[in-house]
C-alpha cells in the first residue's frame, strides 16, 4: 500500500473488489505486526457477503483505533470504512 499521497486525497469510490484488496493487504500487515486478533477479524473477507464485510471492517477499526503505533493500518481501515456506502 502506498500511503504517501493518500492523506491528501482519500479514495471515496472504492468498489467491493477494491475494498477487499485493501483488507487483504491490511490482514497481511496485521500478521507481520503480530496483531493476530486483527488478522483473525479480517479472515475470509474475500468471500463474505457485503453486510458481513462492513461488520468486519467496523469491528477491526474499533479494535485498532486506540493503538497509535499502528496508524498506517488504522488509516487503511478508515479508508475502507468511508467506502462502505458503495457496497451493494
Amino acid at each position: 500500500m502506498n500511503e504517501e499521497n493518500e492523506t491528501l486525497r482519500w479514495p471515496t469510490n472504492l468498489d467491493h473488489d477494491g475494498m477487499v484488496k485493501r483488507l487483504v493487504e491490511v490482514r497481511a500487515r496485521a500478521v507481520e505486526a503480530g496483531l493476530a486478533d486483527l488478522a483473525l477479524r479480517l479472515e475470509g473477507v474475500e468471500t463474505v457477503p457485503s453486510a458481513e464485510l462492513g461488520a468486519k471492517v467496523i469491528g477491526a477499526l474499533t479494535l485498532i483505533q486506540e493503538k497509535p503505533e499502528f496508524l498506517a493500518i488504522t488509516t487503511q481501515l478508515a479508508m475502507v470504512a468511508m467506502n462502505l456506502k458503495n457496497l451493494k
